[in-house]
Order: structure tokens, then C-alpha cells, then sequence
């Protein structure tokens, strides 16, 4: 992935690529853009960056997966050899790259809503998939917090950053997207793994852990993001958070919801009412409202 300002906006993918290759070749020539807002806080941060701290830069950067993706990118990218430590947290990385440097490194910045101009939908879809991120990491903050888990800020990364691939091909291979939605909308029965190699020819899982690896993203977060390794807790804790925040939002009575709590009640040591309360599960005559937006 090149992060520099100067690098062409590459064309939307209306038609997939025949193998898994040929997505991870596209997206490392693709410049990541960001949410307006990201880029308008940056700026409101950059007008006082004397005073700026790493704490309210890196909240602003964790707000939006894109952006936190290519501040990690840029991370790795520029590592010095002698480095061997994987940076692992975006107040890690900012550390290392420099408040000042930072905005110089980051600015002038592509914006998503100007690539989705022509496809609401997928503009929709893509921040739908954004706020179900940021859900995620609320949860999966609170529940790693609640095992007193050494890797909390990690555990929190890897939540906000696992649909990641979703997140690209909205932003990138709009209709597509938009297919794979009206496909998952038309026959619920269907497994979205299914639908996604159909689609996009290969399934969404394995674009994410190749790009992890191409943009060589930490080891942990990789792991952290693999179900595979569902055997560790701290797996656990990201994919239960991940999977209660993409089922809540389809309403509190989604099917599937009870099977995520008992999952989640087991991997924090509650009971089924301790459990919902610490999720904040509406009652039973509010169950079709949609979730509370993270704090």
C-alpha cells in the first residue's frame, strides 16, 4: 500500500479478479482513503500541533479503520532494521513516527466520500460496516479490560480492524459490494462465505490475513484477527465481539444473538443476566431497536 499524497486514485473494480493474487496486487497500488471527518479532525489537530498529544491524535486515527490501517502501513514500511519489536498500538506508532512528522506525513489526504460519489449505497454500506467496527472495539475494550488481558490495546485494534476487507471492497469494488448486500438481504439462509466467492471469487477471510501479510501488519493483530485460532481467549474476545456487533445490528432479536451471549458469558465467567447487562441487551419489548452507538 503506498500512503504518499501523491499517488493516483485507482479505478473502481467492477468486475473481480480471477484469483486471490489478483486482489492483493490491486490493493497494494491503492491509496487508502479516508473518512471526511478523519481528515477535517487531522486538520483541526494540525492547526495547534504544538500541543497536540499522542492520546488525542491516535483517538481521532482509531475512529476510522482506514485511517488506522495506513498509519500502520506507514509504520512497518518505515521500521528501521534494528527495530524488532512489532508496533502494535497507534499511540506505539506515534510515538515512533513523531507528532510533528505526522502531519507532515499525512496530509492532503483522499477522502471516501469523494471516491463513493457516484454510489451512495456503497457510501451507506461502508460506514455501516465502520460503525459495526467501532462497536466491536467498545466491546471487545470492555471485555478484555473486565480479564484484566496484558493485550488490551491490541485486543481493541484487531476488533476495529477485522472486516477490514469488507471495508475495501465497498470503498473499492463498489458494486460488487452491493451485490454481495442484495444477495445476504434476498436469502438470509445463505452463508456470507458462500455469497463472497461468488462475488468477488474468493471469500473476504482470506483477502484480509493476505493483505495483513503483504502490508506486514504485526504478527498479533494477524492472529488476533484469524477465527482460526479461536482456541486463545484473547481470539475469542475479537471474534465474539465482532460477531455481536454484526448480528445486533440487524436488531436485538436477531437468531443468532442468543448463541453470541451464552459464547460470551463462557468467556467472561457470567452468568446469562450478569451477561446482558454488561452488553447493555435492551428488554424484550425493545428488542427489535438497533444497538447503542459506542461510547
Amino acid at each position: 500500500m503506498d500512503i504518499t499524497p501523491e499517488t493516483p486514485s485507482v479505478a473502481s473494480i467492477d468486475t473481480p479478479f480471477p484469483d486471490l493474487a489478483g486482489w492483493v496486487d490491486f490493493f497494494r497500488q491503492a491509496e487508502l482513503p479516508v473518512l471526511r471527518h478523519t481528515a477535517h479532525e487531522i486538520e483541526r489537530l494540525r492547526e495547534n500541533a504544538e500541543n497536540v498529544n499522542g492520546r488525542a491524535l491516535s483517538a481521532v486515527i482509531l475512529h476510522d479503520p482506514l485511517m488506522t490501517l495506513r498509519v500502520l502501513a506507514f509504520i512497518e514500511k518505515h521500521r528501521r532494521d534494528r527495530q524488532k519489536t512489532d508496533i502494535t498500538t497507534i499511540e506505539r506508532a506515534l510515538m515512533m513516527i513523531g507528532i510533528g512528522p505526522f502531519f507532515t506525513t499525512f496530509q492532503n489526504l483522499p477522502l471516501v466520500e469523494d471516491r463513493l460519489k457516484k454510489h451512495p449505497k456503497a457510501l451507506l454500506g461502508l460506514l455501516k460496516v465502520i460503525a459495526r467496527s467501532r462497536k466491536a472495539a467498545f466491546w471487545a475494550r470492555d471485555w478484555a479490560a473486565l480479564r484484566h488481558d496484558l493485550n488490551a490495546d491490541e485486543i481493541i485494534l484487531a476488533s476495529l480492524l477485522h472486516d477490514f476487507a469488507e471495508i475495501l471492497m465497498w470503498c473499492f469494488a463498489p458494486l460488487l459490494a452491493t451485490a454481495v448486500k442484495e444477495r445476504q438481504l434476498a436469502d438470509r439462509s445463505l452463508r456470507s462465505v458462500a455469497i463472497q466467492e461468488e462475488v468477488f471469487g474468493v471469500p473476504l477471510h482470506e483477502v484480509k490475513l493476505a493483505l495483513a501479510q503483504e502490508w506486514h501488519l504485526p504478527g498479533l493483530l494477524t492472529t488476533l484477527m484469524d477465527p482460526t485460532n479461536a482456541e486463545q481467549p484473547q481470539v475469542r474476545n475479537v471474534k465474539l465481539a465482532v460477531d455481536l456487533a454484526r448480528h445486533s445490528a440487524n436488531g436485538w432479536n436477531d437468531a443468532a444473538l442468543p448463541d453470541d451471549y451464552k459464547a460470551i458469558g463462557d468467556l467472561l465467567h457470567l452468568n446469562q443476566e450478569t451477561t446482558l447487562k454488561r452488553i447493555g441487551v435492551p428488554p424484550p419489548e425493545d428488542a427489535g431497536a438497533a444497538p447503542a452507538a459506542a461510547a
